[in-house]
């Protein structure tokens, strides 16, 4: 691979990978940074890009590694873990069939609470979950991206959803109204 197979892949999957930094910054400045860094790090990696087996997955595995690097660092220089949070960014949910300021609200409450939910689960299904969600990867590519096996990301996806469920279950999620149970 070339730099200009790299430009190439940056027309086809820059935006997917930039959407991505995004959610594991929650910072518009530090998501450039990384996406920056993602693609500095690719142009020195070239070599090792196989153009015919799915780079997307290796750059955003890049991307992965550099701000888990950074994290560490920061939690380090502080002397205390650190909570990796993804970004405030809405959920997509259509919006074409909400007709109401009460269907927005209730939409924006139904956002908050389905990103508050993956906010609070681990890393290792936090990070499969958005892969899979809005990068749109596969399970075989998260699978290739994260080192770990299929069947690994299938389970992590499947209690990550189960999570997500529960949690919706307890604020009684029926179609775009929810309320919370006591």
């Amino acid at each position: 691979m070339n730099a200009s197979d790299l430009s190439n892949i940056v027309e086809l999957h820059g935006n997917a990978i930039y959407g991505f930094c995004y959610y594991l910054t929650k910072d518009k400045g530090d998501t450039e940074d990384l996406y920056q860094e993602t693609f500095l790090k690719a142009l020195e990696l070239c070599h090792k890009i196989d153009v015919n087996n799915n780079p997307k997955s290796y750059i955003i595995s890049i991307a992965i590694r550099l701000w888990k690097n950074k994290c560490r660092k920061q939690a380090r220089q502080q002397n205390l873990v650190t909570s990796n949070d993804f970004n405030d960014k809405v959920i997509n949910t259509s919006t074409s069939n909400i007709k109401s300021p009460e269907d927005i609200t209730l939409s924006n409450e139904l956002n908050s609470l389905i990103r508050a939910t993956v906010d609070s689960l681990d890393d290792k299904m936090k990070i499969p979950i958005y892969m899979f969600y809005t990068a749109d990867m596969s399970i075989e590519e998260i699978a290739k991206a994260l080192h770990i096996p299929k069947g690994t990301v299938k389970s992590r996806l499947h209690n990550a959803r189960k999570f997500l469920k529960k949690t919706l279950e307890v604020y009684e999620y029926e179609g775009s109204q929810y309320r919370r149970t006591t």
